[in-house]
């Protein structure tokens, strides 16, 4: 697989650095992205706290939200210092709570201002900086419309795009209705790709299978997975697997191992066992004893003093065949 042609999203609450060390863990190639860290969190708030990540995740990407060039800027130079791949902007994301702060998806009908971020944050770092956005907001909904928002932001220097191929509806529908109602129209994508070729396109949205990842990656740069690679993880060894060949698929016993010691190293730093593990319950989706592992995790993981054997116990209960 070439390196950044399989990305993962960045979800809320979800792809934090717990989540991606594990992820890592299942793919050495995919490159994976932080949930979204508003711009104002960086700059009022514990910044190293937010922004740390372990050196095994790279290629690891910084997705910032926010429209403030100045507060951008600072959020793109902490990131760079962090040591991050890559920033990326949020103008994607359509929940009312990101509307009101300005930023996400609603920012597609404010090219001018995701442009003046981009210039601000490309002077302070030297990481690329990129953009996650819709191919339209409500009645904004059409190619001309997501091309002309793309040349604005190509004009100040941006070169990849990751496009999720679903209009975004800001009044009437729920984020989470939003990821599943509006159609996907990734031909859009695929055209932004055939008119702008210089471009690093990155499809998003409804991927969930090897075969449709070998149908995309045919018009565009990259493909980028969200709930199906958290929901069922080993989806991403698959991939891994099915465009290395000679990489072999790691053992799902054997991932556990592995983060064993990295679940001993957070807990001494008062990190809470349910924090981590959350993550790993879809490891054994599709297999046998895989509801098994879930409810062990779940009912015992939060615990006080919950620690690694949580995890072994919950092995020593699935079947063999697992």
């Amino acid at each position: 697989m070439k390196r950044g042609s399989v990305l993962v999203a960045p979800m809320m609450d979800w792809t934090d650095r717990h989540c991606r060390y594990f992820l890592r863990l299942l793919s050495p190639s995919a490159m994976l992205y932080t949930e979204m860290v508003t711009a104002a969190a960086i700059h009022h708030g514990d910044y190293a706290a937010l922004l740390e990540f372990d050196a095994s995740e790279h290629p690891v990407a910084l997705q910032v939200g926010g429209s403030d060039p100045a507060l951008m800027a600072e959020a793109a130079s902490r990131g760079a210092q962090f040591g991050y791949d890559e920033i990326n902007i949020n103008v994607g994301c359509p929940s009312d709570r990101v509307q009101s702060g300005q930023f996400g998806a609603c920012l597609m009908a404010r090219p001018e201002v995701v442009a003046d971020c981009l210039l601000a944050m490309r002077s302070q770092c030297d990481a690329p900086v990129t953009v996650k956005t819709r191919i339209g907001i409500d009645d904004e909904d059409s190619y001309e419309f997501l091309k002309a928002f793309v040349d604005v932001q190509r004009q100040a220097g941006c070169r990849k795009f990751i496009v999720h191929a679903r209009v975004a509806i800001l009044e009437g529908l729920s984020p989470k209705e939003n990821r599943s109602v509006p159609p996907l129209r990734y031909e859009r994508v695929f055209q932004l790709k055939q008119e702008l070729p210089e471009l690093e396109i990155i499809v998003n949205g409804g991927i969930t299978t090897v075969e449709q990842v070998d149908e995309v990656l045919e018009n565009v740069d990259g493909v980028m997975i969200g709930r199906q690679a958290y929901h069922d993880p080993y989806f991403l060894a698959h991939l891994e697997h099915h465009f290395n060949p000679g990489w072999r698929p790691p053992d799902r016993h054997n991932v556990v191992a592995q983060m064993i010691p990295y679940i001993e190293r957070e807990l001494a730093r008062g990190e809470r066992l349910g924090r981590i593990t959350r993550h790993m319950l879809g490891l054994f989706t599709g297999r046998p004893g895989a509801r098994t592992w879930r409810r062990h995790i779940s009912e015992n993981a939060f615990k006080d003093a919950a620690g690694p054997d949580v995890l072994i116990d919950a092995l020593d209960k699935m079947p063999v065949a697992a």
